[in-house]
């Protein structure tokens, strides 16, 4: 019997984290995809697709014996191939497998010295460390996965073994995390470890167009306690900054209404290729698109709102790719400590 909780669906003695729906579209498997289907269909036709990829998603278990997890990628997908890390709690596993169309079957065991872990050592941790953490890639580092299912003795993790706090992130491929070399880089598990929090990972590469689905999706949510809205570098040349202030306001209004006890912080767009490459045009606009999410944050009347600047997180371009945009594992690394200084004064 599968249990949707918004944050992760309990299914097979299984918590899927930051998977909204396990989609039966007929095929072998089914297709974990970050929100249900009814929201999905509602999104503009490039964010449709990206929520079927499994950006911060996990699949969790506490294991009684060896556990044997069967997982493949869509064969539709052009990625091909998939990397799945396990953790341990917050600790990193050395087993990675890579997945691809054909399903394949991952066993688990707990570490020895996972099970000789004493009570002090455990407290500490914001995660229990007997409960498995299956990371699935995202972005350009893997395709749709499918589930196909699982075998051996095993529970889905209790609330006191996982963070209190849950952080949702929403914006771009830089959220979705598109260049860092492992999922636990990206700039949303970097802030959420630093906070003690439990990622929710909602960033669409090249589509976070503020979609008023996606706004009424977030804002209907009772499972997070802070969230950020990274807007929207995708927007910049695609939307007027206009239009672009209309939806950032619709947004932000949206969830901040529905949620007075949470925390938003909008971002500005962090520094890319428009503001330090000849074309000093380019950087005029990327800084309209700035100025007005600035102007939407002051306008707004509610108190749980606070702006954060995406070049205070990183304050020059060292680190990123070589497009100029997307952050490399040290410019992730940096944004997600500076962004964990600007969010614990807000918890």
């Amino acid at each position: 019997m599968i249990v949707e909780l918004l944050a992760f669906v309990y299914d097979d003695r299984i918590q899927f984290h930051n998977v909204g729906q396990l989609y039966d579209d007929g095929d072998d498997g089914r297709l974990l995809q970050r929100v249900p289907e009814g929201v999905r269909t509602e999104l503009n036709t490039g964010a449709q697709g990206r929520m079927r990829h499994p950006a911060g998603t996990e699949l969790r278990f506490v294991p009684n014996e060896e556990v044997e997890v069967t997982l493949s990628v869509d064969p539709q997908e052009p990625a091909g191939t998939s990397l799945v890390r396990v953790f341990w709690g917050p600790i990193q596993g050395y087993t990675t497998v890579e997945i691809g169309p054909e399903p394949t079957t991952i066993a688990i065991s707990t570490p020895e010295k996972i099970q000789q872990l004493d009570d002090g050592a455990i407290q500490a941790l914001d995660y229990h460390p007997r409960v498995c953490r299956l990371l699935l890639p995202g972005e350009h580092r893997g395709g749709h996965v499918r589930y196909h299912g699982s075998r051996g003795d095993r529970r889905p993790p209790t609330d006191d073994e996982l963070p209190e706090t849950r952080y949702l992130a929403y914006g771009t491929s830089i959220t979705e995390g598109e260049s860092p070399a492992a999922e636990q880089l990206t700039y949303v598990n970097q802030t959420a470890r630093r906070i003690g929090a439990d990622p929710i990972n909602l960033g669409s590469c090249g589509t976070a167009y503020c979609d008023q689905a996606m706004a009424e999706h977030i804002a209907t949510r009772d499972d997070w306690d802070v969230a950020t809205l990274s807007l929207s570098i995708n927007m910049v040349g695609t939307f007027s900054v206009g239009t672009f202030r209309e939806r950032a306001a619709a947004m932000i209004e949206t969830i901040a209404s529905a949620n007075p006890d949470c925390q938003i912080a909008p971002i500005t767009i962090f520094p890319n290729a428009r503001d330090v490459c000849v074309d000093h045009e380019e950087a005029e606009l990327c800084e309209q698109f700035r100025e007005a999410l600035r102007s939407v944050v002051d306008a707004c009347e509610h108190e749980n709102v606070t702006l954060i600047e995406g070049p205070d997180l990183l304050d020059n371009i060292g680190g990123l790719t070589t497009d100029l945009v997307h952050p490399g594992d040290d410019a992730m690394i940096r944004i997600g400590e500076s962004l964990a200084g600007e969010l614990e004064p807000l918890l």
